[in-house]
């Protein structure tokens, strides 16, 4: 299958303690790419998440986001400290007695004196909330993986349509370049005996120069090799899988040989051709750029 490389995931896991959210695009690169976003408190967890989207994803910029709510009140608590209370309180009796000023302290303004009262997370369960963490992460890259299949499939289908066209118009080519010969010779022949005025005209001389002019005209390699390219990109969308470099390379050897043919071009026909040729071409090259 081909799989384009933009694409769209979302999973949302949600059990009596925690509820996460995971969702992750795409866009084209030519590598890959892991952007992600995610709590603090789960940046543990990156390693893994990163290992898992490598088994679903080999090429493009992906960017997940990650959010994460606990609904366990336990894995909170408030701790007092004792002693740093007394020891408050000890210095204010001191600079009531030293300054002869009214302590009006009272408990819940000693108790909003800096690490009288702190706030304490209890250790998470790491196995338990990667468990939920990995499931989120599969089931929102399993969608991802799908989306990018449904498009890797449309692209298909118009590239291979692409391909067929372009067969024509190679066939097209070759079956004008034959003709040009016959007409050159034509042309050569009546402008010698329109400059000799009757004499007798050299055979030989005149196969040479047909000769010379078949030559500098010739595209017969060329249209070989992009036919021979051309049925290869074909073969490979068929045969599916991670093909975009190589579809990438095929498609700068065929705009080579159209380059080719279209500098070699000495005939209209043949020019409107291969320009029709290299729009194709650059067309399907655009579309490559989005296969994974």
């Amino acid at each position: 299958m081909i799989r384009s490389m933009t694409g769209f995931g979302r999973s949302e896991v949600v059990t009596t303690d925690y509820k996460l959210v995971v969702e992750m695009k795409a866009v084209n690169h030519r590598y890959s790419e892991f952007g992600i976003k995610m709590p603090k408190k789960l940046n543990y967890f990156e390693a893994g998440i990163r290992s898992v989207l490598k088994e679903y994803i080999n090429r493009g910029k992906v960017d997940v986001f990650i959010t994460y709510e606990n609904y366990r009140e336990s894995d909170v608590s408030i701790q007092y400290n004792s002693d740093i209370a007394q020891a408050y309180m000890g210095y204010l009796h001191q600079m009531e007695q030293e300054f002869n000023i009214k302590n009006d302290i009272s408990a819940a303004k000693l108790a909003e004196f800096p690490d009288v009262l702190t706030r304490e997370e209890q250790p998470m369960n790491e196995e338990e909330l990667w468990s939920i963490l990995e499931t989120g992460v599969r089931n929102a890259a399993k969608q991802f993986v799908e989306a990018r299949i449904r498009e890797g499939e449309n692209l298909k289908r118009d590239m291979l349509g692409k391909l067929d066209a372009m067969l024509g118009m190679v066939d097209e080519i070759e079956r004008i370049a034959p003709s040009l010969i016959q007409e050159y010779r034509e042309k050569l022949e009546a402008k010698v005996q329109e400059l000799l005025a009757g004499s007798t005209v050299d055979e030989a001389r005149i196969a040479t120069e047909v000769v010379l002019y078949a030559d500098k005209i010739c595209v017969d390699e060329e249209t070989v090799r992009l036919r021979s390219h051309i049925t290869g990109a074909k073969k490979i969308l068929e045969e599916g899988g991670s093909v975009g470099r190589k579809l990438d390379f095929i498609a700068q050897e065929m705009n080579r040989e159209a380059n080719t043919i279209l500098s070699k071009a000495n005939s209209l026909d043949v020019s409107n051709t291969a320009i029709d040729l290299k729009t194709e071409i650059e067309k399907v090259r655009e579309q490559i750029q989005n296969i994974e």
